[in-house]
C-alpha cells in the first residue's frame, strides 16, 4: 500500500457560542469574506467585526461572493487583499464565501499567478506566506471549512474546476450551529444531503481508508437521524448542532479520500445550468450509487452498519421528505429545458467524466456511462 495522508484543521471550533473564539486571536488584520446578505441581515458580521475588535485586530469586508464564486470574483477578491494585507482571512457564510476565500488567499499571496495555474491538483503553491485561514459555515452542508477543495466557475465557458490543495486546508475551523438555524428549510435540504453525498462518496472512494471510514459513516448515521428534523424545524438546536458536526464529519472524510461520480456530474450540470449543488447532489445520488454497486462492496457494508435495507432508497426516501424532486426534468429551481439539456448532454459528459472527482469513483467509469446516468436523472429511468 502506497504512503497515505490525513489532513484536518489544526483547531476545530465547535459548539454553541463557538464564534467567540474570534476575540482569543493575535494578529493586526484581517479580512472578513461572505456572500450575500444573510451574515449581514442576521448580525454575524458585525458581531465578527466586533469580535476581531475585542482581540485588537483591524477588519474589512469582502463581500458579494455569488452562490458559484467565479473566476473575476476571486482575483479581485486577492487584489483587495493585497491592498490591506490581512494576516488572517475570516471566511463566514457558505460554502460559496469558503471556497472563494481560499483561492482569494492564493492571488493575495501570490499576485502574478493565472487561474489556470492552479487547476491541475498539486500546482497549488504555497500559502501561510502573509497569512492564515479562519473558515466558519453558515450552512451544514458544503464543509468547505475542514477540507483542501474549492469549486470555481468559469463564467465563460461554463465550467465549474474543483480545485484541490492541502495548503487550502483552513487552520482553524468554527462550529457554531447558531449560523445554520437561521437557513430556511430548502436550503436546510440542499446542504443537508451535500452532506450524505460526501459521506457515501468518500466511504465508497477508491482512496478511503479506515481512517476516513469512521467519519463518513458517522455521518451518514447523523444525517439518516437529524437532517428531517432540521428541515421540519429550523430552530431545533439539537438537530441544527449534530447536522453542523456531520457536515464537517464528512468533510474530513471526503477531503482525505475524495469523492466519485456524483460530484463529478454535479459539477458539470451545475456549470451548464445554474442548479444548486446540493440539489444536483441528491437528485443524482440514487442512480449513482445503483451504478456504482457493479464495482463496489461498499454500499453493502455502509447498509449493515447503518441498518437500512437499501442505501439508494435511503435517499429516495430522504429526498421525498425533504420535498426534493427526484429527477431533473421534474426540478423548478432552474429551468432544465429538454432542448438544452439534448444540446448541451455530449459536452457536459466528455466534461464530467475528466473531473478530478471522477478518478476515485469504483470502477473505470467511461464518457458513455456517464451519459447515461444524466439520462437515467433526467428522465427518471432505471440503472440497469
Amino acid at each position: 500500500m502506497s504512503i497515505m495522508n490525513f489532513s484536518v484543521p489544526r483547531e476545530i471550533i465547535y459548539g454553541e457560542n463557538a464564534l467567540d473564539h474570534l476575540a482569543k486571536l493575535k494578529g493586526k488584520k484581517a479580512a472578513i469574506v461572505t456572500g450575500g446578505s444573510s451574515m449581514k441581515r442576521f448580525g454575524f458580521l458585525d458581531k465578527s467585526a466586533a469580535l476581531l475588535k475585542k482581540a485588537g485586530i483591524e477588519s474589512i469586508i469582502i463581500d458579494g461572493v455569488e452562490p458559484n464564486p467565479s473566476v473575476k470574483t476571486v482575483i479581485e477578491g486577492g487584489k483587495k487583499m493585497a491592498e490591506f494585507e490581512p494576516d488572517w482571512i475570516v471566511a463566514i457564510g457558505g460554502g460559496s464565501a469558503l471556497d472563494a476565500a481560499k483561492v482569494m488567499w492564493c492571488f493575495y499571496e501570490h499576485p502574478a499567478i493565472d487561474f489556470t495555474d492552479i487547476i491541475t491538483p498539486g500546482s497549488m503553491p504555497s500559502l501561510r506566506n502573509k497569512a492564515k485561514l479562519i473558515c466558519i459555515p453558515s450552512t451544514s452542508g458544503t464543509a468547505s471549512e475542514i477540507t483542501a477543495f474549492s469549486v470555481i466557475t468559469d463564467t465563460k465557458n461554463h465550467i465549474k474546476y474543483p480545485i484541490v490543495a492541502a495548503d487550502m486546508v483552513p487552520d482553524i475551523a468554527i462550529l457554531d450551529p447558531a449560523l445554520p438555524a437561521c437557513m430556511p428549510p430548502h436550503i436546510t435540504a440542499n446542504t443537508g444531503m451535500d452532506v450524505f453525498a460526501h459521506a457515501i462518496e468518500a466511504f465508497a472512494s477508491t482512496a478511503a481508508t479506515s481512517f476516513t471510514d469512521p467519519y463518513a459513516i458517522e455521518a451518514l448515521r447523523l444525517v439518516i437521524k437529524y437532517l428531517p428534523r432540521a428541515y421540519a424545524d429550523g430552530k431545533d438546536m439539537e438537530a441544527r448542532t449534530h447536522m453542523h458536526n456531520a457536515s464537517t464529519l464528512a468533510g474530513m472524510a471526503f477531503t482525505n479520500a475524495s469523492l466519485g461520480l456524483v460530484h463529478s456530474l454535479a459539477h458539470k450540470i451545475g456549470g451548464e445550468f445554474g442548479v444548486t449543488h446540493g440539489l444536483a447532489n441528491a437528485i443524482l445520488m440514487p442512480y449513482i450509487i445503483d451504478f456504482n454497486r457493479k464495482y463496489s462492496s461498499k454500499y453493502e457494508l455502509a447498509e449493515k452498519r447503518l441498518g437500512v435495507a437499501d442505501i439508494a432508497e435511503q435517499v429516495r426516501e430522504l429526498n421525498k421528505k425533504l420535498d426534493i424532486p427526484l429527477t431533473f426534468k421534474d426540478c423548478t429551481e432552474v429551468d432544465f429545458n429538454e432542448a438544452k439539456f439534448k444540446k448541451v448532454l455530449d459536452r457536459m459528459s466528455e466534461n464530467a467524466h475528466g473531473d478530478p472527482c471522477t478518478l476515485t469513483n469504483p470502477g473505470n467509469p467511461t464518457v458513455a456511462d456517464v451519459k447515461m446516468i444524466y439520462e437515467a436523472a433526467y428522465y427518471g429511468k432505471k440503472i440497469s
